[in-house]
């Protein structure tokens, strides 16, 4: 059976995506079973630069297919930031402390202008050449303060449009359900399925 590498140390990240591709035809690994595998300088302007980068160097690697995203948070209210630095916003170390810089540059912002959006950009990268990419958003608003225990990243701080619980305090299923990982990684699957079988 083939095996396809996720681009990601991030293992709350890659267990996501470990979820979301599962039923596959491929043996999916993640790159801890490729520890010298060296760290991807995302220096990109936007998510598909980075996402393209990072499947290609980890797929020049391990000499596999490799399937990355590169994802974020985007809120209107601050032009768009933190996007492509969404993961070291304000030099920040810790997704608490990442969240509470949001927070932070988010006070005296009236509920109705906390508007944004998750972003993933997906790529899948092998035989030397990116085969696939797709970018998917969900839309919603940034609360006020952190709710729930689920996820990761800025996923306590957001409330999707339509729903009444953060990303945070939803079951893993119904947060790929709606989310922009979860729509971008369904469309690398269906592309994937869409292949010829590989040994």
């Amino acid at each position: 059976m083939k095996k396809i590498v996720l681009a990601s140390r991030n293992r709350k990240k890659a267990r996501e995506l470990q979820e979301i591709l599962n039923g596959l035809p491929y043996e999916i690994v993640t790159l801890e079973a490729f520890p010298d595998c060296p760290e991807v300088i995302e220096d990109g302007e936007t998510f598909e630069a980075n996402s393209a980068k990072k499947a290609a160097e980890v797929s020049a690697f391990t000499g596999l297919w490799a399937v990355a995203d590169d994802s974020g948070i985007a809120v209107d209210a601050l032009g768009g930031e933190p996007g492509v630095y969404s993961a070291r916003y304000g030099d920040k170390e810790t997704d608490e402390e990442r969240n509470e810089h949001l927070l932070e540059n988010l006070q005296g912002v009236p509920d109705d202008e906390r508007t944004g959006r998750f972003v993933c950009c997906a790529s899948l990268y092998g035989e030397g050449k990116l085969l696939y990419q797709v970018t998917e958003t969900v839309e919603g608003r940034i609360l006020h303060a952190e709710r729930g225990e689920g996820g990761f990243g800025y996923d306590p701080l957001f409330l999707p449009d339509g729903f009444e619980v953060t990303t945070a305090e939803m079951t893993p299923e119904q947060k790929h359900q709606i989310s922009h990982r979860g729509k971008a990684l369904r469309k690398v699957k269906e592309f994937l399925e869409s292949l010829e079988p590989h040994e």
